[in-house]
């Protein structure tokens, strides 16, 4: 899969943004806050897929601007596909979603069409961060996979929304405490689902993450994931998510019921889910060094793209920012010898700061527009 044509424009900072990316290698150079980031962004949430950021979606439209695009062609292993993303914020109908030139109810129908991975700085986040960073890398990926994963995933929150208004709501005397049980059924229904998704995702990338963390450290360290639920024990997952499941969940919701209802917040279930990473049998958020922490968020990510790789005739496009000028060599190079078969997007400040073989289309990015395109970035290591 390949990006044949981007067309931006209104995004943040981004203005008159058109270019017909390499299918290989697209380096987009400029100082800090010119728009390179921006860049990658726009063509992300395209996938289907939140801000890799976390932005909400009104903040896509340039401050004191009214209007936002961002549009892609595709060339998957069938046809050319076209994705556009409007918005408008004087609109009624803000948020336009088109797909092959027909309008999108939502962002769900992209997932099956565009996949592409991120890399970031803050990924490192994944493995020292709280509990819930863990939680939406492992919900994102699976979705990614399937989509029908997010169905269940906002069918829960929209949930505890209800669930959580109602315990305020009880807690101050304006509702029963009997009404409770309508909501907890619910959850537990869809939390027992995305329970045993997780988990299966977690054991389906876990022996991926421990060969490749082998690799990058040079056989003398061994990456693990556990998925600790909440709810079930590991050999509660081992059988089948039936109606005794949705009951054992179910009663860990009533267990802690007046607890919530005093504190208004909902303790049980699978938003308070943890996902273990282990080097060496250790805790990797407690006792990895930096360059541990970068190495496994790192081969957590390739992790995505060689299961894409596995399960898809069509390569996922990988986003690459700021994050390569920051590995030594032999990392680069284990991560181009990973992506070698995809089509790569990659910011950087500094051109010179990449390995030589780094070859493809340079786009030089100031003040949210492109000043200099070139199909050879050769030409400026001479």
């Amino acid at each position: 899969m390949i990006i044949t044509y981007a067309d931006i424009d209104g995004f943040r900072n981004l203005s008159g943004i058109s270019f017909a990316p390499d299918p290989k290698y697209n380096i987009i150079v400029g100082k800090n806050a010119q728009g390179k980031t921006n860049l990658l962004e726009a063509m992300w949430i395209l996938s289907g897929c939140r801000s890799f950021r976390g932005s909400k979606e009104k903040d896509y439209i340039c401050l004191g601007g009214d209007r936002m695009s961002s549009k892609i062609k595709l060339q998957d292993s069938v046809r050319v596909q076209k994705i556009e993303f409007e918005m408008t914020r004087s609109a009624v109908s803000p948020k336009n979603i088109h797909l092959n030139g027909v309008k999108q109810k939502g962002t769900k129908s992209l997932f099956d069409v565009f996949k592409c991975i991120a890399f970031i700085p803050d990924d490192v986040d994944i493995i020292k961060g709280s509990p819930e960073k863990r939680r939406s890398f492992i919900d994102m990926a699976a979705s990614q996979l399937n989509p029908v994963f997010v169905v269940h995933l906002n069918k829960h929150n929209a949930i505890m929304n209800q669930r959580n208004a109602l315990l305020k709501d009880i807690g101050q005397g304006n509702s029963p405490a009997s009404v409770l049980e309508i909501w907890d059924r619910q959850a537990a229904k869809e939390g027992t689902v995305i329970s045993y998704m997780r988990n299966e995702y977690i054991s389906k990338i876990n022996e991926i993450c421990g060969r490749l963390y082998r690799t990058i450290s040079g056989g003398s360290e061994e990456l693990e994931l556990e998925y600790r639920s909440n709810v079930f024990r590991a050999d509660d997952l081992s059988r089948a998510a039936d109606a005794d499941a949705e009951e054992m969940y179910y009663k860990k919701l009533r267990e802690t019921s007046d607890y919530d209802i005093r504190t208004g917040s909902t303790h049980s279930g699978v938003n308070r889910d943890e996902v273990l990473i282990k080097i060496n049998g250790m805790s990797a958020k407690d006792y990895a060094s930096q360059g541990q922490i970068k190495s496994a968020a790192l081969v957590m990510k390739l992790t995505q793209a060689e299961i894409f790789m596995k399960r898809s005739k069509d390569a996922p496009v990988v986003f690459l920012d700021d994050v390569m000028g920051e590995l030594d060599e032999n990392r680069q190079r284990f991560v181009l010898d990973m992506i070698k078969d995809m089509q790569v997007f990659l910011t950087t400040p500094n051109e010179s700061a990449l390995l030589p073989e780094i070859k493809g289309k340079l786009l030089h990015i100031s003040e949210g527009k492109i000043t200099d395109e070139k199909d050879d970035i050769s030409s400026y290591r001479e």
